[in-house]
């Protein structure tokens, strides 16, 4: 019996090896779910990341129990290298990912408690020496995780209701001009070209990256927000309706930009009518501050969205493109614009970068800047009216744009070592920022007369818009590249059956992960070949769990 005790007693510590490494790539998942127990439990049916391996090898030591009459002691040594085998095997997260995870204080106490309640349950059954009911502790283990993270949901919102008040507090106290800047995509290109213009007039703090949630926000308060800050740029993220209220709510905008309504996050909202409301939160929460709201037109086709406006018409500017400019796509397109808005008369793509011509309040203007894609034009404009609203003089903006950095993986042209340029657009893919960058490869292409290649994974979150936009974009993927490089293909049928109905003798390959497709351009690319990086899936995405 002592023998037995002492082969169970090293068995349970393995199993919790184990488990504290598989619990950890949950909570990788979860972390990235933003500590959404439903999306995490939603991706885990949906891609069906349950125990595979682990408990297949424990169900045929359960046949060896039960057909050879094995003694307990030899369970117990099967079950012991088992897990000992699996925690050796177990890839961790914080190392063997493409978005490493992060141990944070709060995963910490995530993980722990997960931890204490297997060591609970499989005490419990400890002496049975079953390895059936070991089959039953692996498949619990993504639901412990989300127990724990259950159990700690009341402390965790009384540590964020501290950080709230600080920040809060402190925000009062600094008084800063706040700009919040929202949108279905653009925000945060936006953000980063009014920042650098603001940035050169005076002291300003823009939330850095996509921090744009309401705890990520609050830290950038406490953590960096200073006396000397006379700007404050707040990115704002929508994960649903009333989030924006929440963040206006800790802070206050004096000035908002809406830079689009689209089906970006599309399967969180459902209808366009859900994403124009959320947005709009934001107009709502200036016009109570008595602020400006400089919105793009194409925000304003939607009702609800004119109703806001032509109530406070005096309090809203306009950005985008007078009728005559546009291609006539539809009979019923129609321009939002007034006199007083700012009518974008042209946006060119060079080599070298956006040439971008606009009218506003009976003056003309050309803008240049060093950044790529037809979109940012809209972007500039938007910033480019903000800064006027605030006082900068104009002719200060312009030389500001023109030493714009490049937007980290939003359309980042890169010149590589071998004579190659990779434009990477890896971060927050959309439908028209993914056409925007279709054309910039074929513009940099031809002028290096070299070949247009797409690496993309296609776009997430488009809900019942997947199949439809992932099709028109497989055509015109057809029309412009000359190869086109698929990652996870199984995402996106529709993008492949798209390529393949345009007759041409483009080349189409499919790759299950990007480090596939990146050794098949290091073995095949030329020096003046153009390779468009479209999109990086999140490893929730890409890299589901083989388990």
């Amino acid at each position: 019996m002592s023998a037995e005790i002492a082969i169970g007693f090293f068995t349970l510590i393995a199993f919790l090896a184990f488990a504290g490494r598989r619990l950890m790539r949950y909570l990788h998942n979860l972390q990235q779910e933003d500590y959404d127990n439903g999306r995490l439990l939603g991706w885990i049916f949906r891609y069906k990341v349950l125990d595979k391996r682990i408990s297949f090898i424990l169900f045929l030591l359960v046949l060896g129990a039960y057909f050879k009459d094995l003694p307990v002691v030899s369970v117990h040594i099967g079950l012991f290298l088992i897990f000992v085998i699996a925690f050796y095997t177990e890839a961790d997260p914080r190392k063997a990912a493409k978005k490493a995870f992060v141990l944070t204080a709060r995963a910490k106490r995530i993980l722990v408690v997960s931890l204490l309640y297997t060591t609970l349950i499989v005490l419990a059954g400890f002496y049975l020496a079953q390895p059936a009911f070991w089959i039953i502790h692996v498949q619990l283990l993504p639901f412990i995780l989300m127990l724990g993270n259950l159990t700690l949901e009341p402390y965790e919102r009384l540590v964020q209701r501290k950080f709230y008040d600080d920040a809060r507090a402190k925000l009062t106290e600094l008084n800063p001009t706040i700009i919040a800047i929202t949108g279905s995509y653009g925000k945060t290109s936006v953000k980063h070209i009014l920042g650098h213009i603001l940035k050169n007039s005076a002291p300003t703090l823009i939330t850095p990256g996509s921090v744009n949630t309401l705890m990520g926000i609050t830290r950038i308060i406490r953590e960096q927000l200073g006396a000397n800050h006379r700007y404050f740029i707040v990115e704002m993220g929508a994960y649903g309706p009333g989030s924006i209220e929440s963040l206006c709510k800790l802070t206050p905008p004096d000035y908002g930009i809406i830079s689009s309504i689209g089906h970006a996050h599309y399967e969180r909202f459902k209808t366009l009518d859900t994403v124009v409301r959320a947005k709009y939160e934001l107009a709502k929460a200036v016009l109570e501050n008595n602020g400006t709201m400089i919105v793009h037109e194409k925000t304003l086709k939607f009702k609800y969205s004119q109703s806001i406006r032509h109530q406070n018409m005096d309090s809203f500017i306009a950005c985008g493109e007078p009728l005559q400019a546009k291609s006539p796509q539809s009979a019923q397109e129609y321009s939002y614009l007034t006199p007083d808005d700012l009518n974008i008369l042209s946006i060119e793509q060079t080599p070298k970068g956006l040439c971008i011509h606009f009218e506003w309040k009976d003056e003309k203007y050309t803008l240049r800047a060093p950044l790529y894609g037809i979109h940012h034009g809209h972007n500039i404009a938007l910033a480019f009216a903000c800064a006027m609203t605030l006082g900068i003089d104009a002719k200060d903006i312009k030389m500001a744009l023109a030493s714009t950095p490049q937007i980290t993986h939003r359309l980042e042209v890169k010149q590589q070592i071998d004579g190659s340029i990779i434009i990477d657009d890896a971060f927050n893919s959309n439908p028209p920022g993914f056409r925007s960058a279709m054309h910039v490869l074929r513009v940099l292409a031809d002028d290096r007369a070299g070949r247009a290649i797409l690496v993309t994974p296609g776009i997430v979150e488009l809900g019942n818009k997947h199949n439809e936009v992932h099709r028109t974009l497989g055509v015109l993927a057809a029309e412009v590249c000359d190869i086109v490089m698929v990652v996870s293909p199984s995402r996106i049928p529709t993008f492949i059956e798209g390529f393949k109905s345009v007759d041409n003798s483009k080349t189409l390959q499919q790759f299950e992960t990007f480090s596939a497709a990146e050794k098949w351009l290091i073995k095949n690319k030329r020096a003046n070949d153009v390779i468009l990086l479209e999109n990086d899936l999140p490893d929730l995405y890409e890299r589901i769990l083989k388990i």
